[in-house]
């Protein structure tokens, strides 16, 4: 599985919401937290829907919590 060139903001978010745990925002999301570390380390890309609980789970915008590189 090569590296997404999705990045995302999820560490520090989960920060940001009272220092939220991975675990805690797995639960959260309905996902192990296994998944989470590699959605958060940026080694897997997250279902449009998975991120949208993520953000949702946040408190934060699909947008800020993950982006895409700009085309070159």
């Amino acid at each position: 599985m090569k590296p997404t060139k999705v990045t995302n903001s999820i560490r520090r978010l989960r920060f940001e919401a009272g220092e939220m745990t991975q675990a805690e925002l797995a639960q959260r999301v309905g996902v192990t937290r296994q998944t989470l570390i590699a959605i958060e380390q940026g080694r897997y890309s997250p279902s449009l829907e998975v991120a949208f609980l993520i953000a949702r789970a946040l408190g934060a915008r699909l947008d800020d919590v993950f982006s895409y590189p700009e085309q070159q």
